[in-house]
C-alpha cells in the first residue's frame, strides 16, 4: 500500500510557452469573471497567479488554492474544448485542437494526480 506524502509541493517549473498559454489563460478567466461579485475569490487568485509567472524566471511558488482552481479551470476548459471540437466543422477543429493539445500537455506534465 503506496503512503500518500504528508505535504504536497506546488513549486513548478513551467517553460517559457507553458507560462504564456497559462497567463493567457488566467487573462481569458478574469476577463470572464470580471463584474460578478461571486468570482471575487477566483479572480484574485488568477490575478495572483499571473502576477506569479510575470515576476519569475525558474520556479514558480503557488499556493494550494491556486493550484486547486488552476487545475479544475483546466480540466474544465478541456471539457469545453472536447466538446467544439467534436461538434465542429474541420474549420473549428483545426482552431481549437491546437488550444486543446497545450492545455492538455500542461495538465499531464504538471497537475496530474
Amino acid at each position: 500500500m503506496k503512503k500518500k506524502p504528508l505535504f504536497k509541493n506546488y513549486n513548478y517549473n513551467f517553460d517559457k510557452n507553458e507560462k504564456k498559454v497559462i497567463r493567457s489563460f488566467c487573462k481569458q478567466a478574469v476577463s470572464q469573471m470580471q463584474g460578478d461579485e461571486r468570482f471575487y475569490k477566483d479572480i484574485n487568485v488568477f490575478n495572483s497567479i499571473m502576477e506569479k509567472i510575470d515576476s519569475s524566471d525558474g520556479e514558480i511558488k503557488l499556493t494550494k488554492d491556486e493550484t486547486v482552481r488552476l487545475r479544475l479551470q483546466l480540466k474544465e476548459n478541456v471539457k469545453h474544448l472536447q466538446e467544439k471540437v467534436a461538434k465542429g466543422n474541420i474549420f473549428t477543429r483545426w482552431l481549437y485542437n491546437s488550444a486543446l493539445k497545450q492545455y492538455n500537455q500542461i495538465l499531464t506534465t504538471h497537475f496530474s494526480d
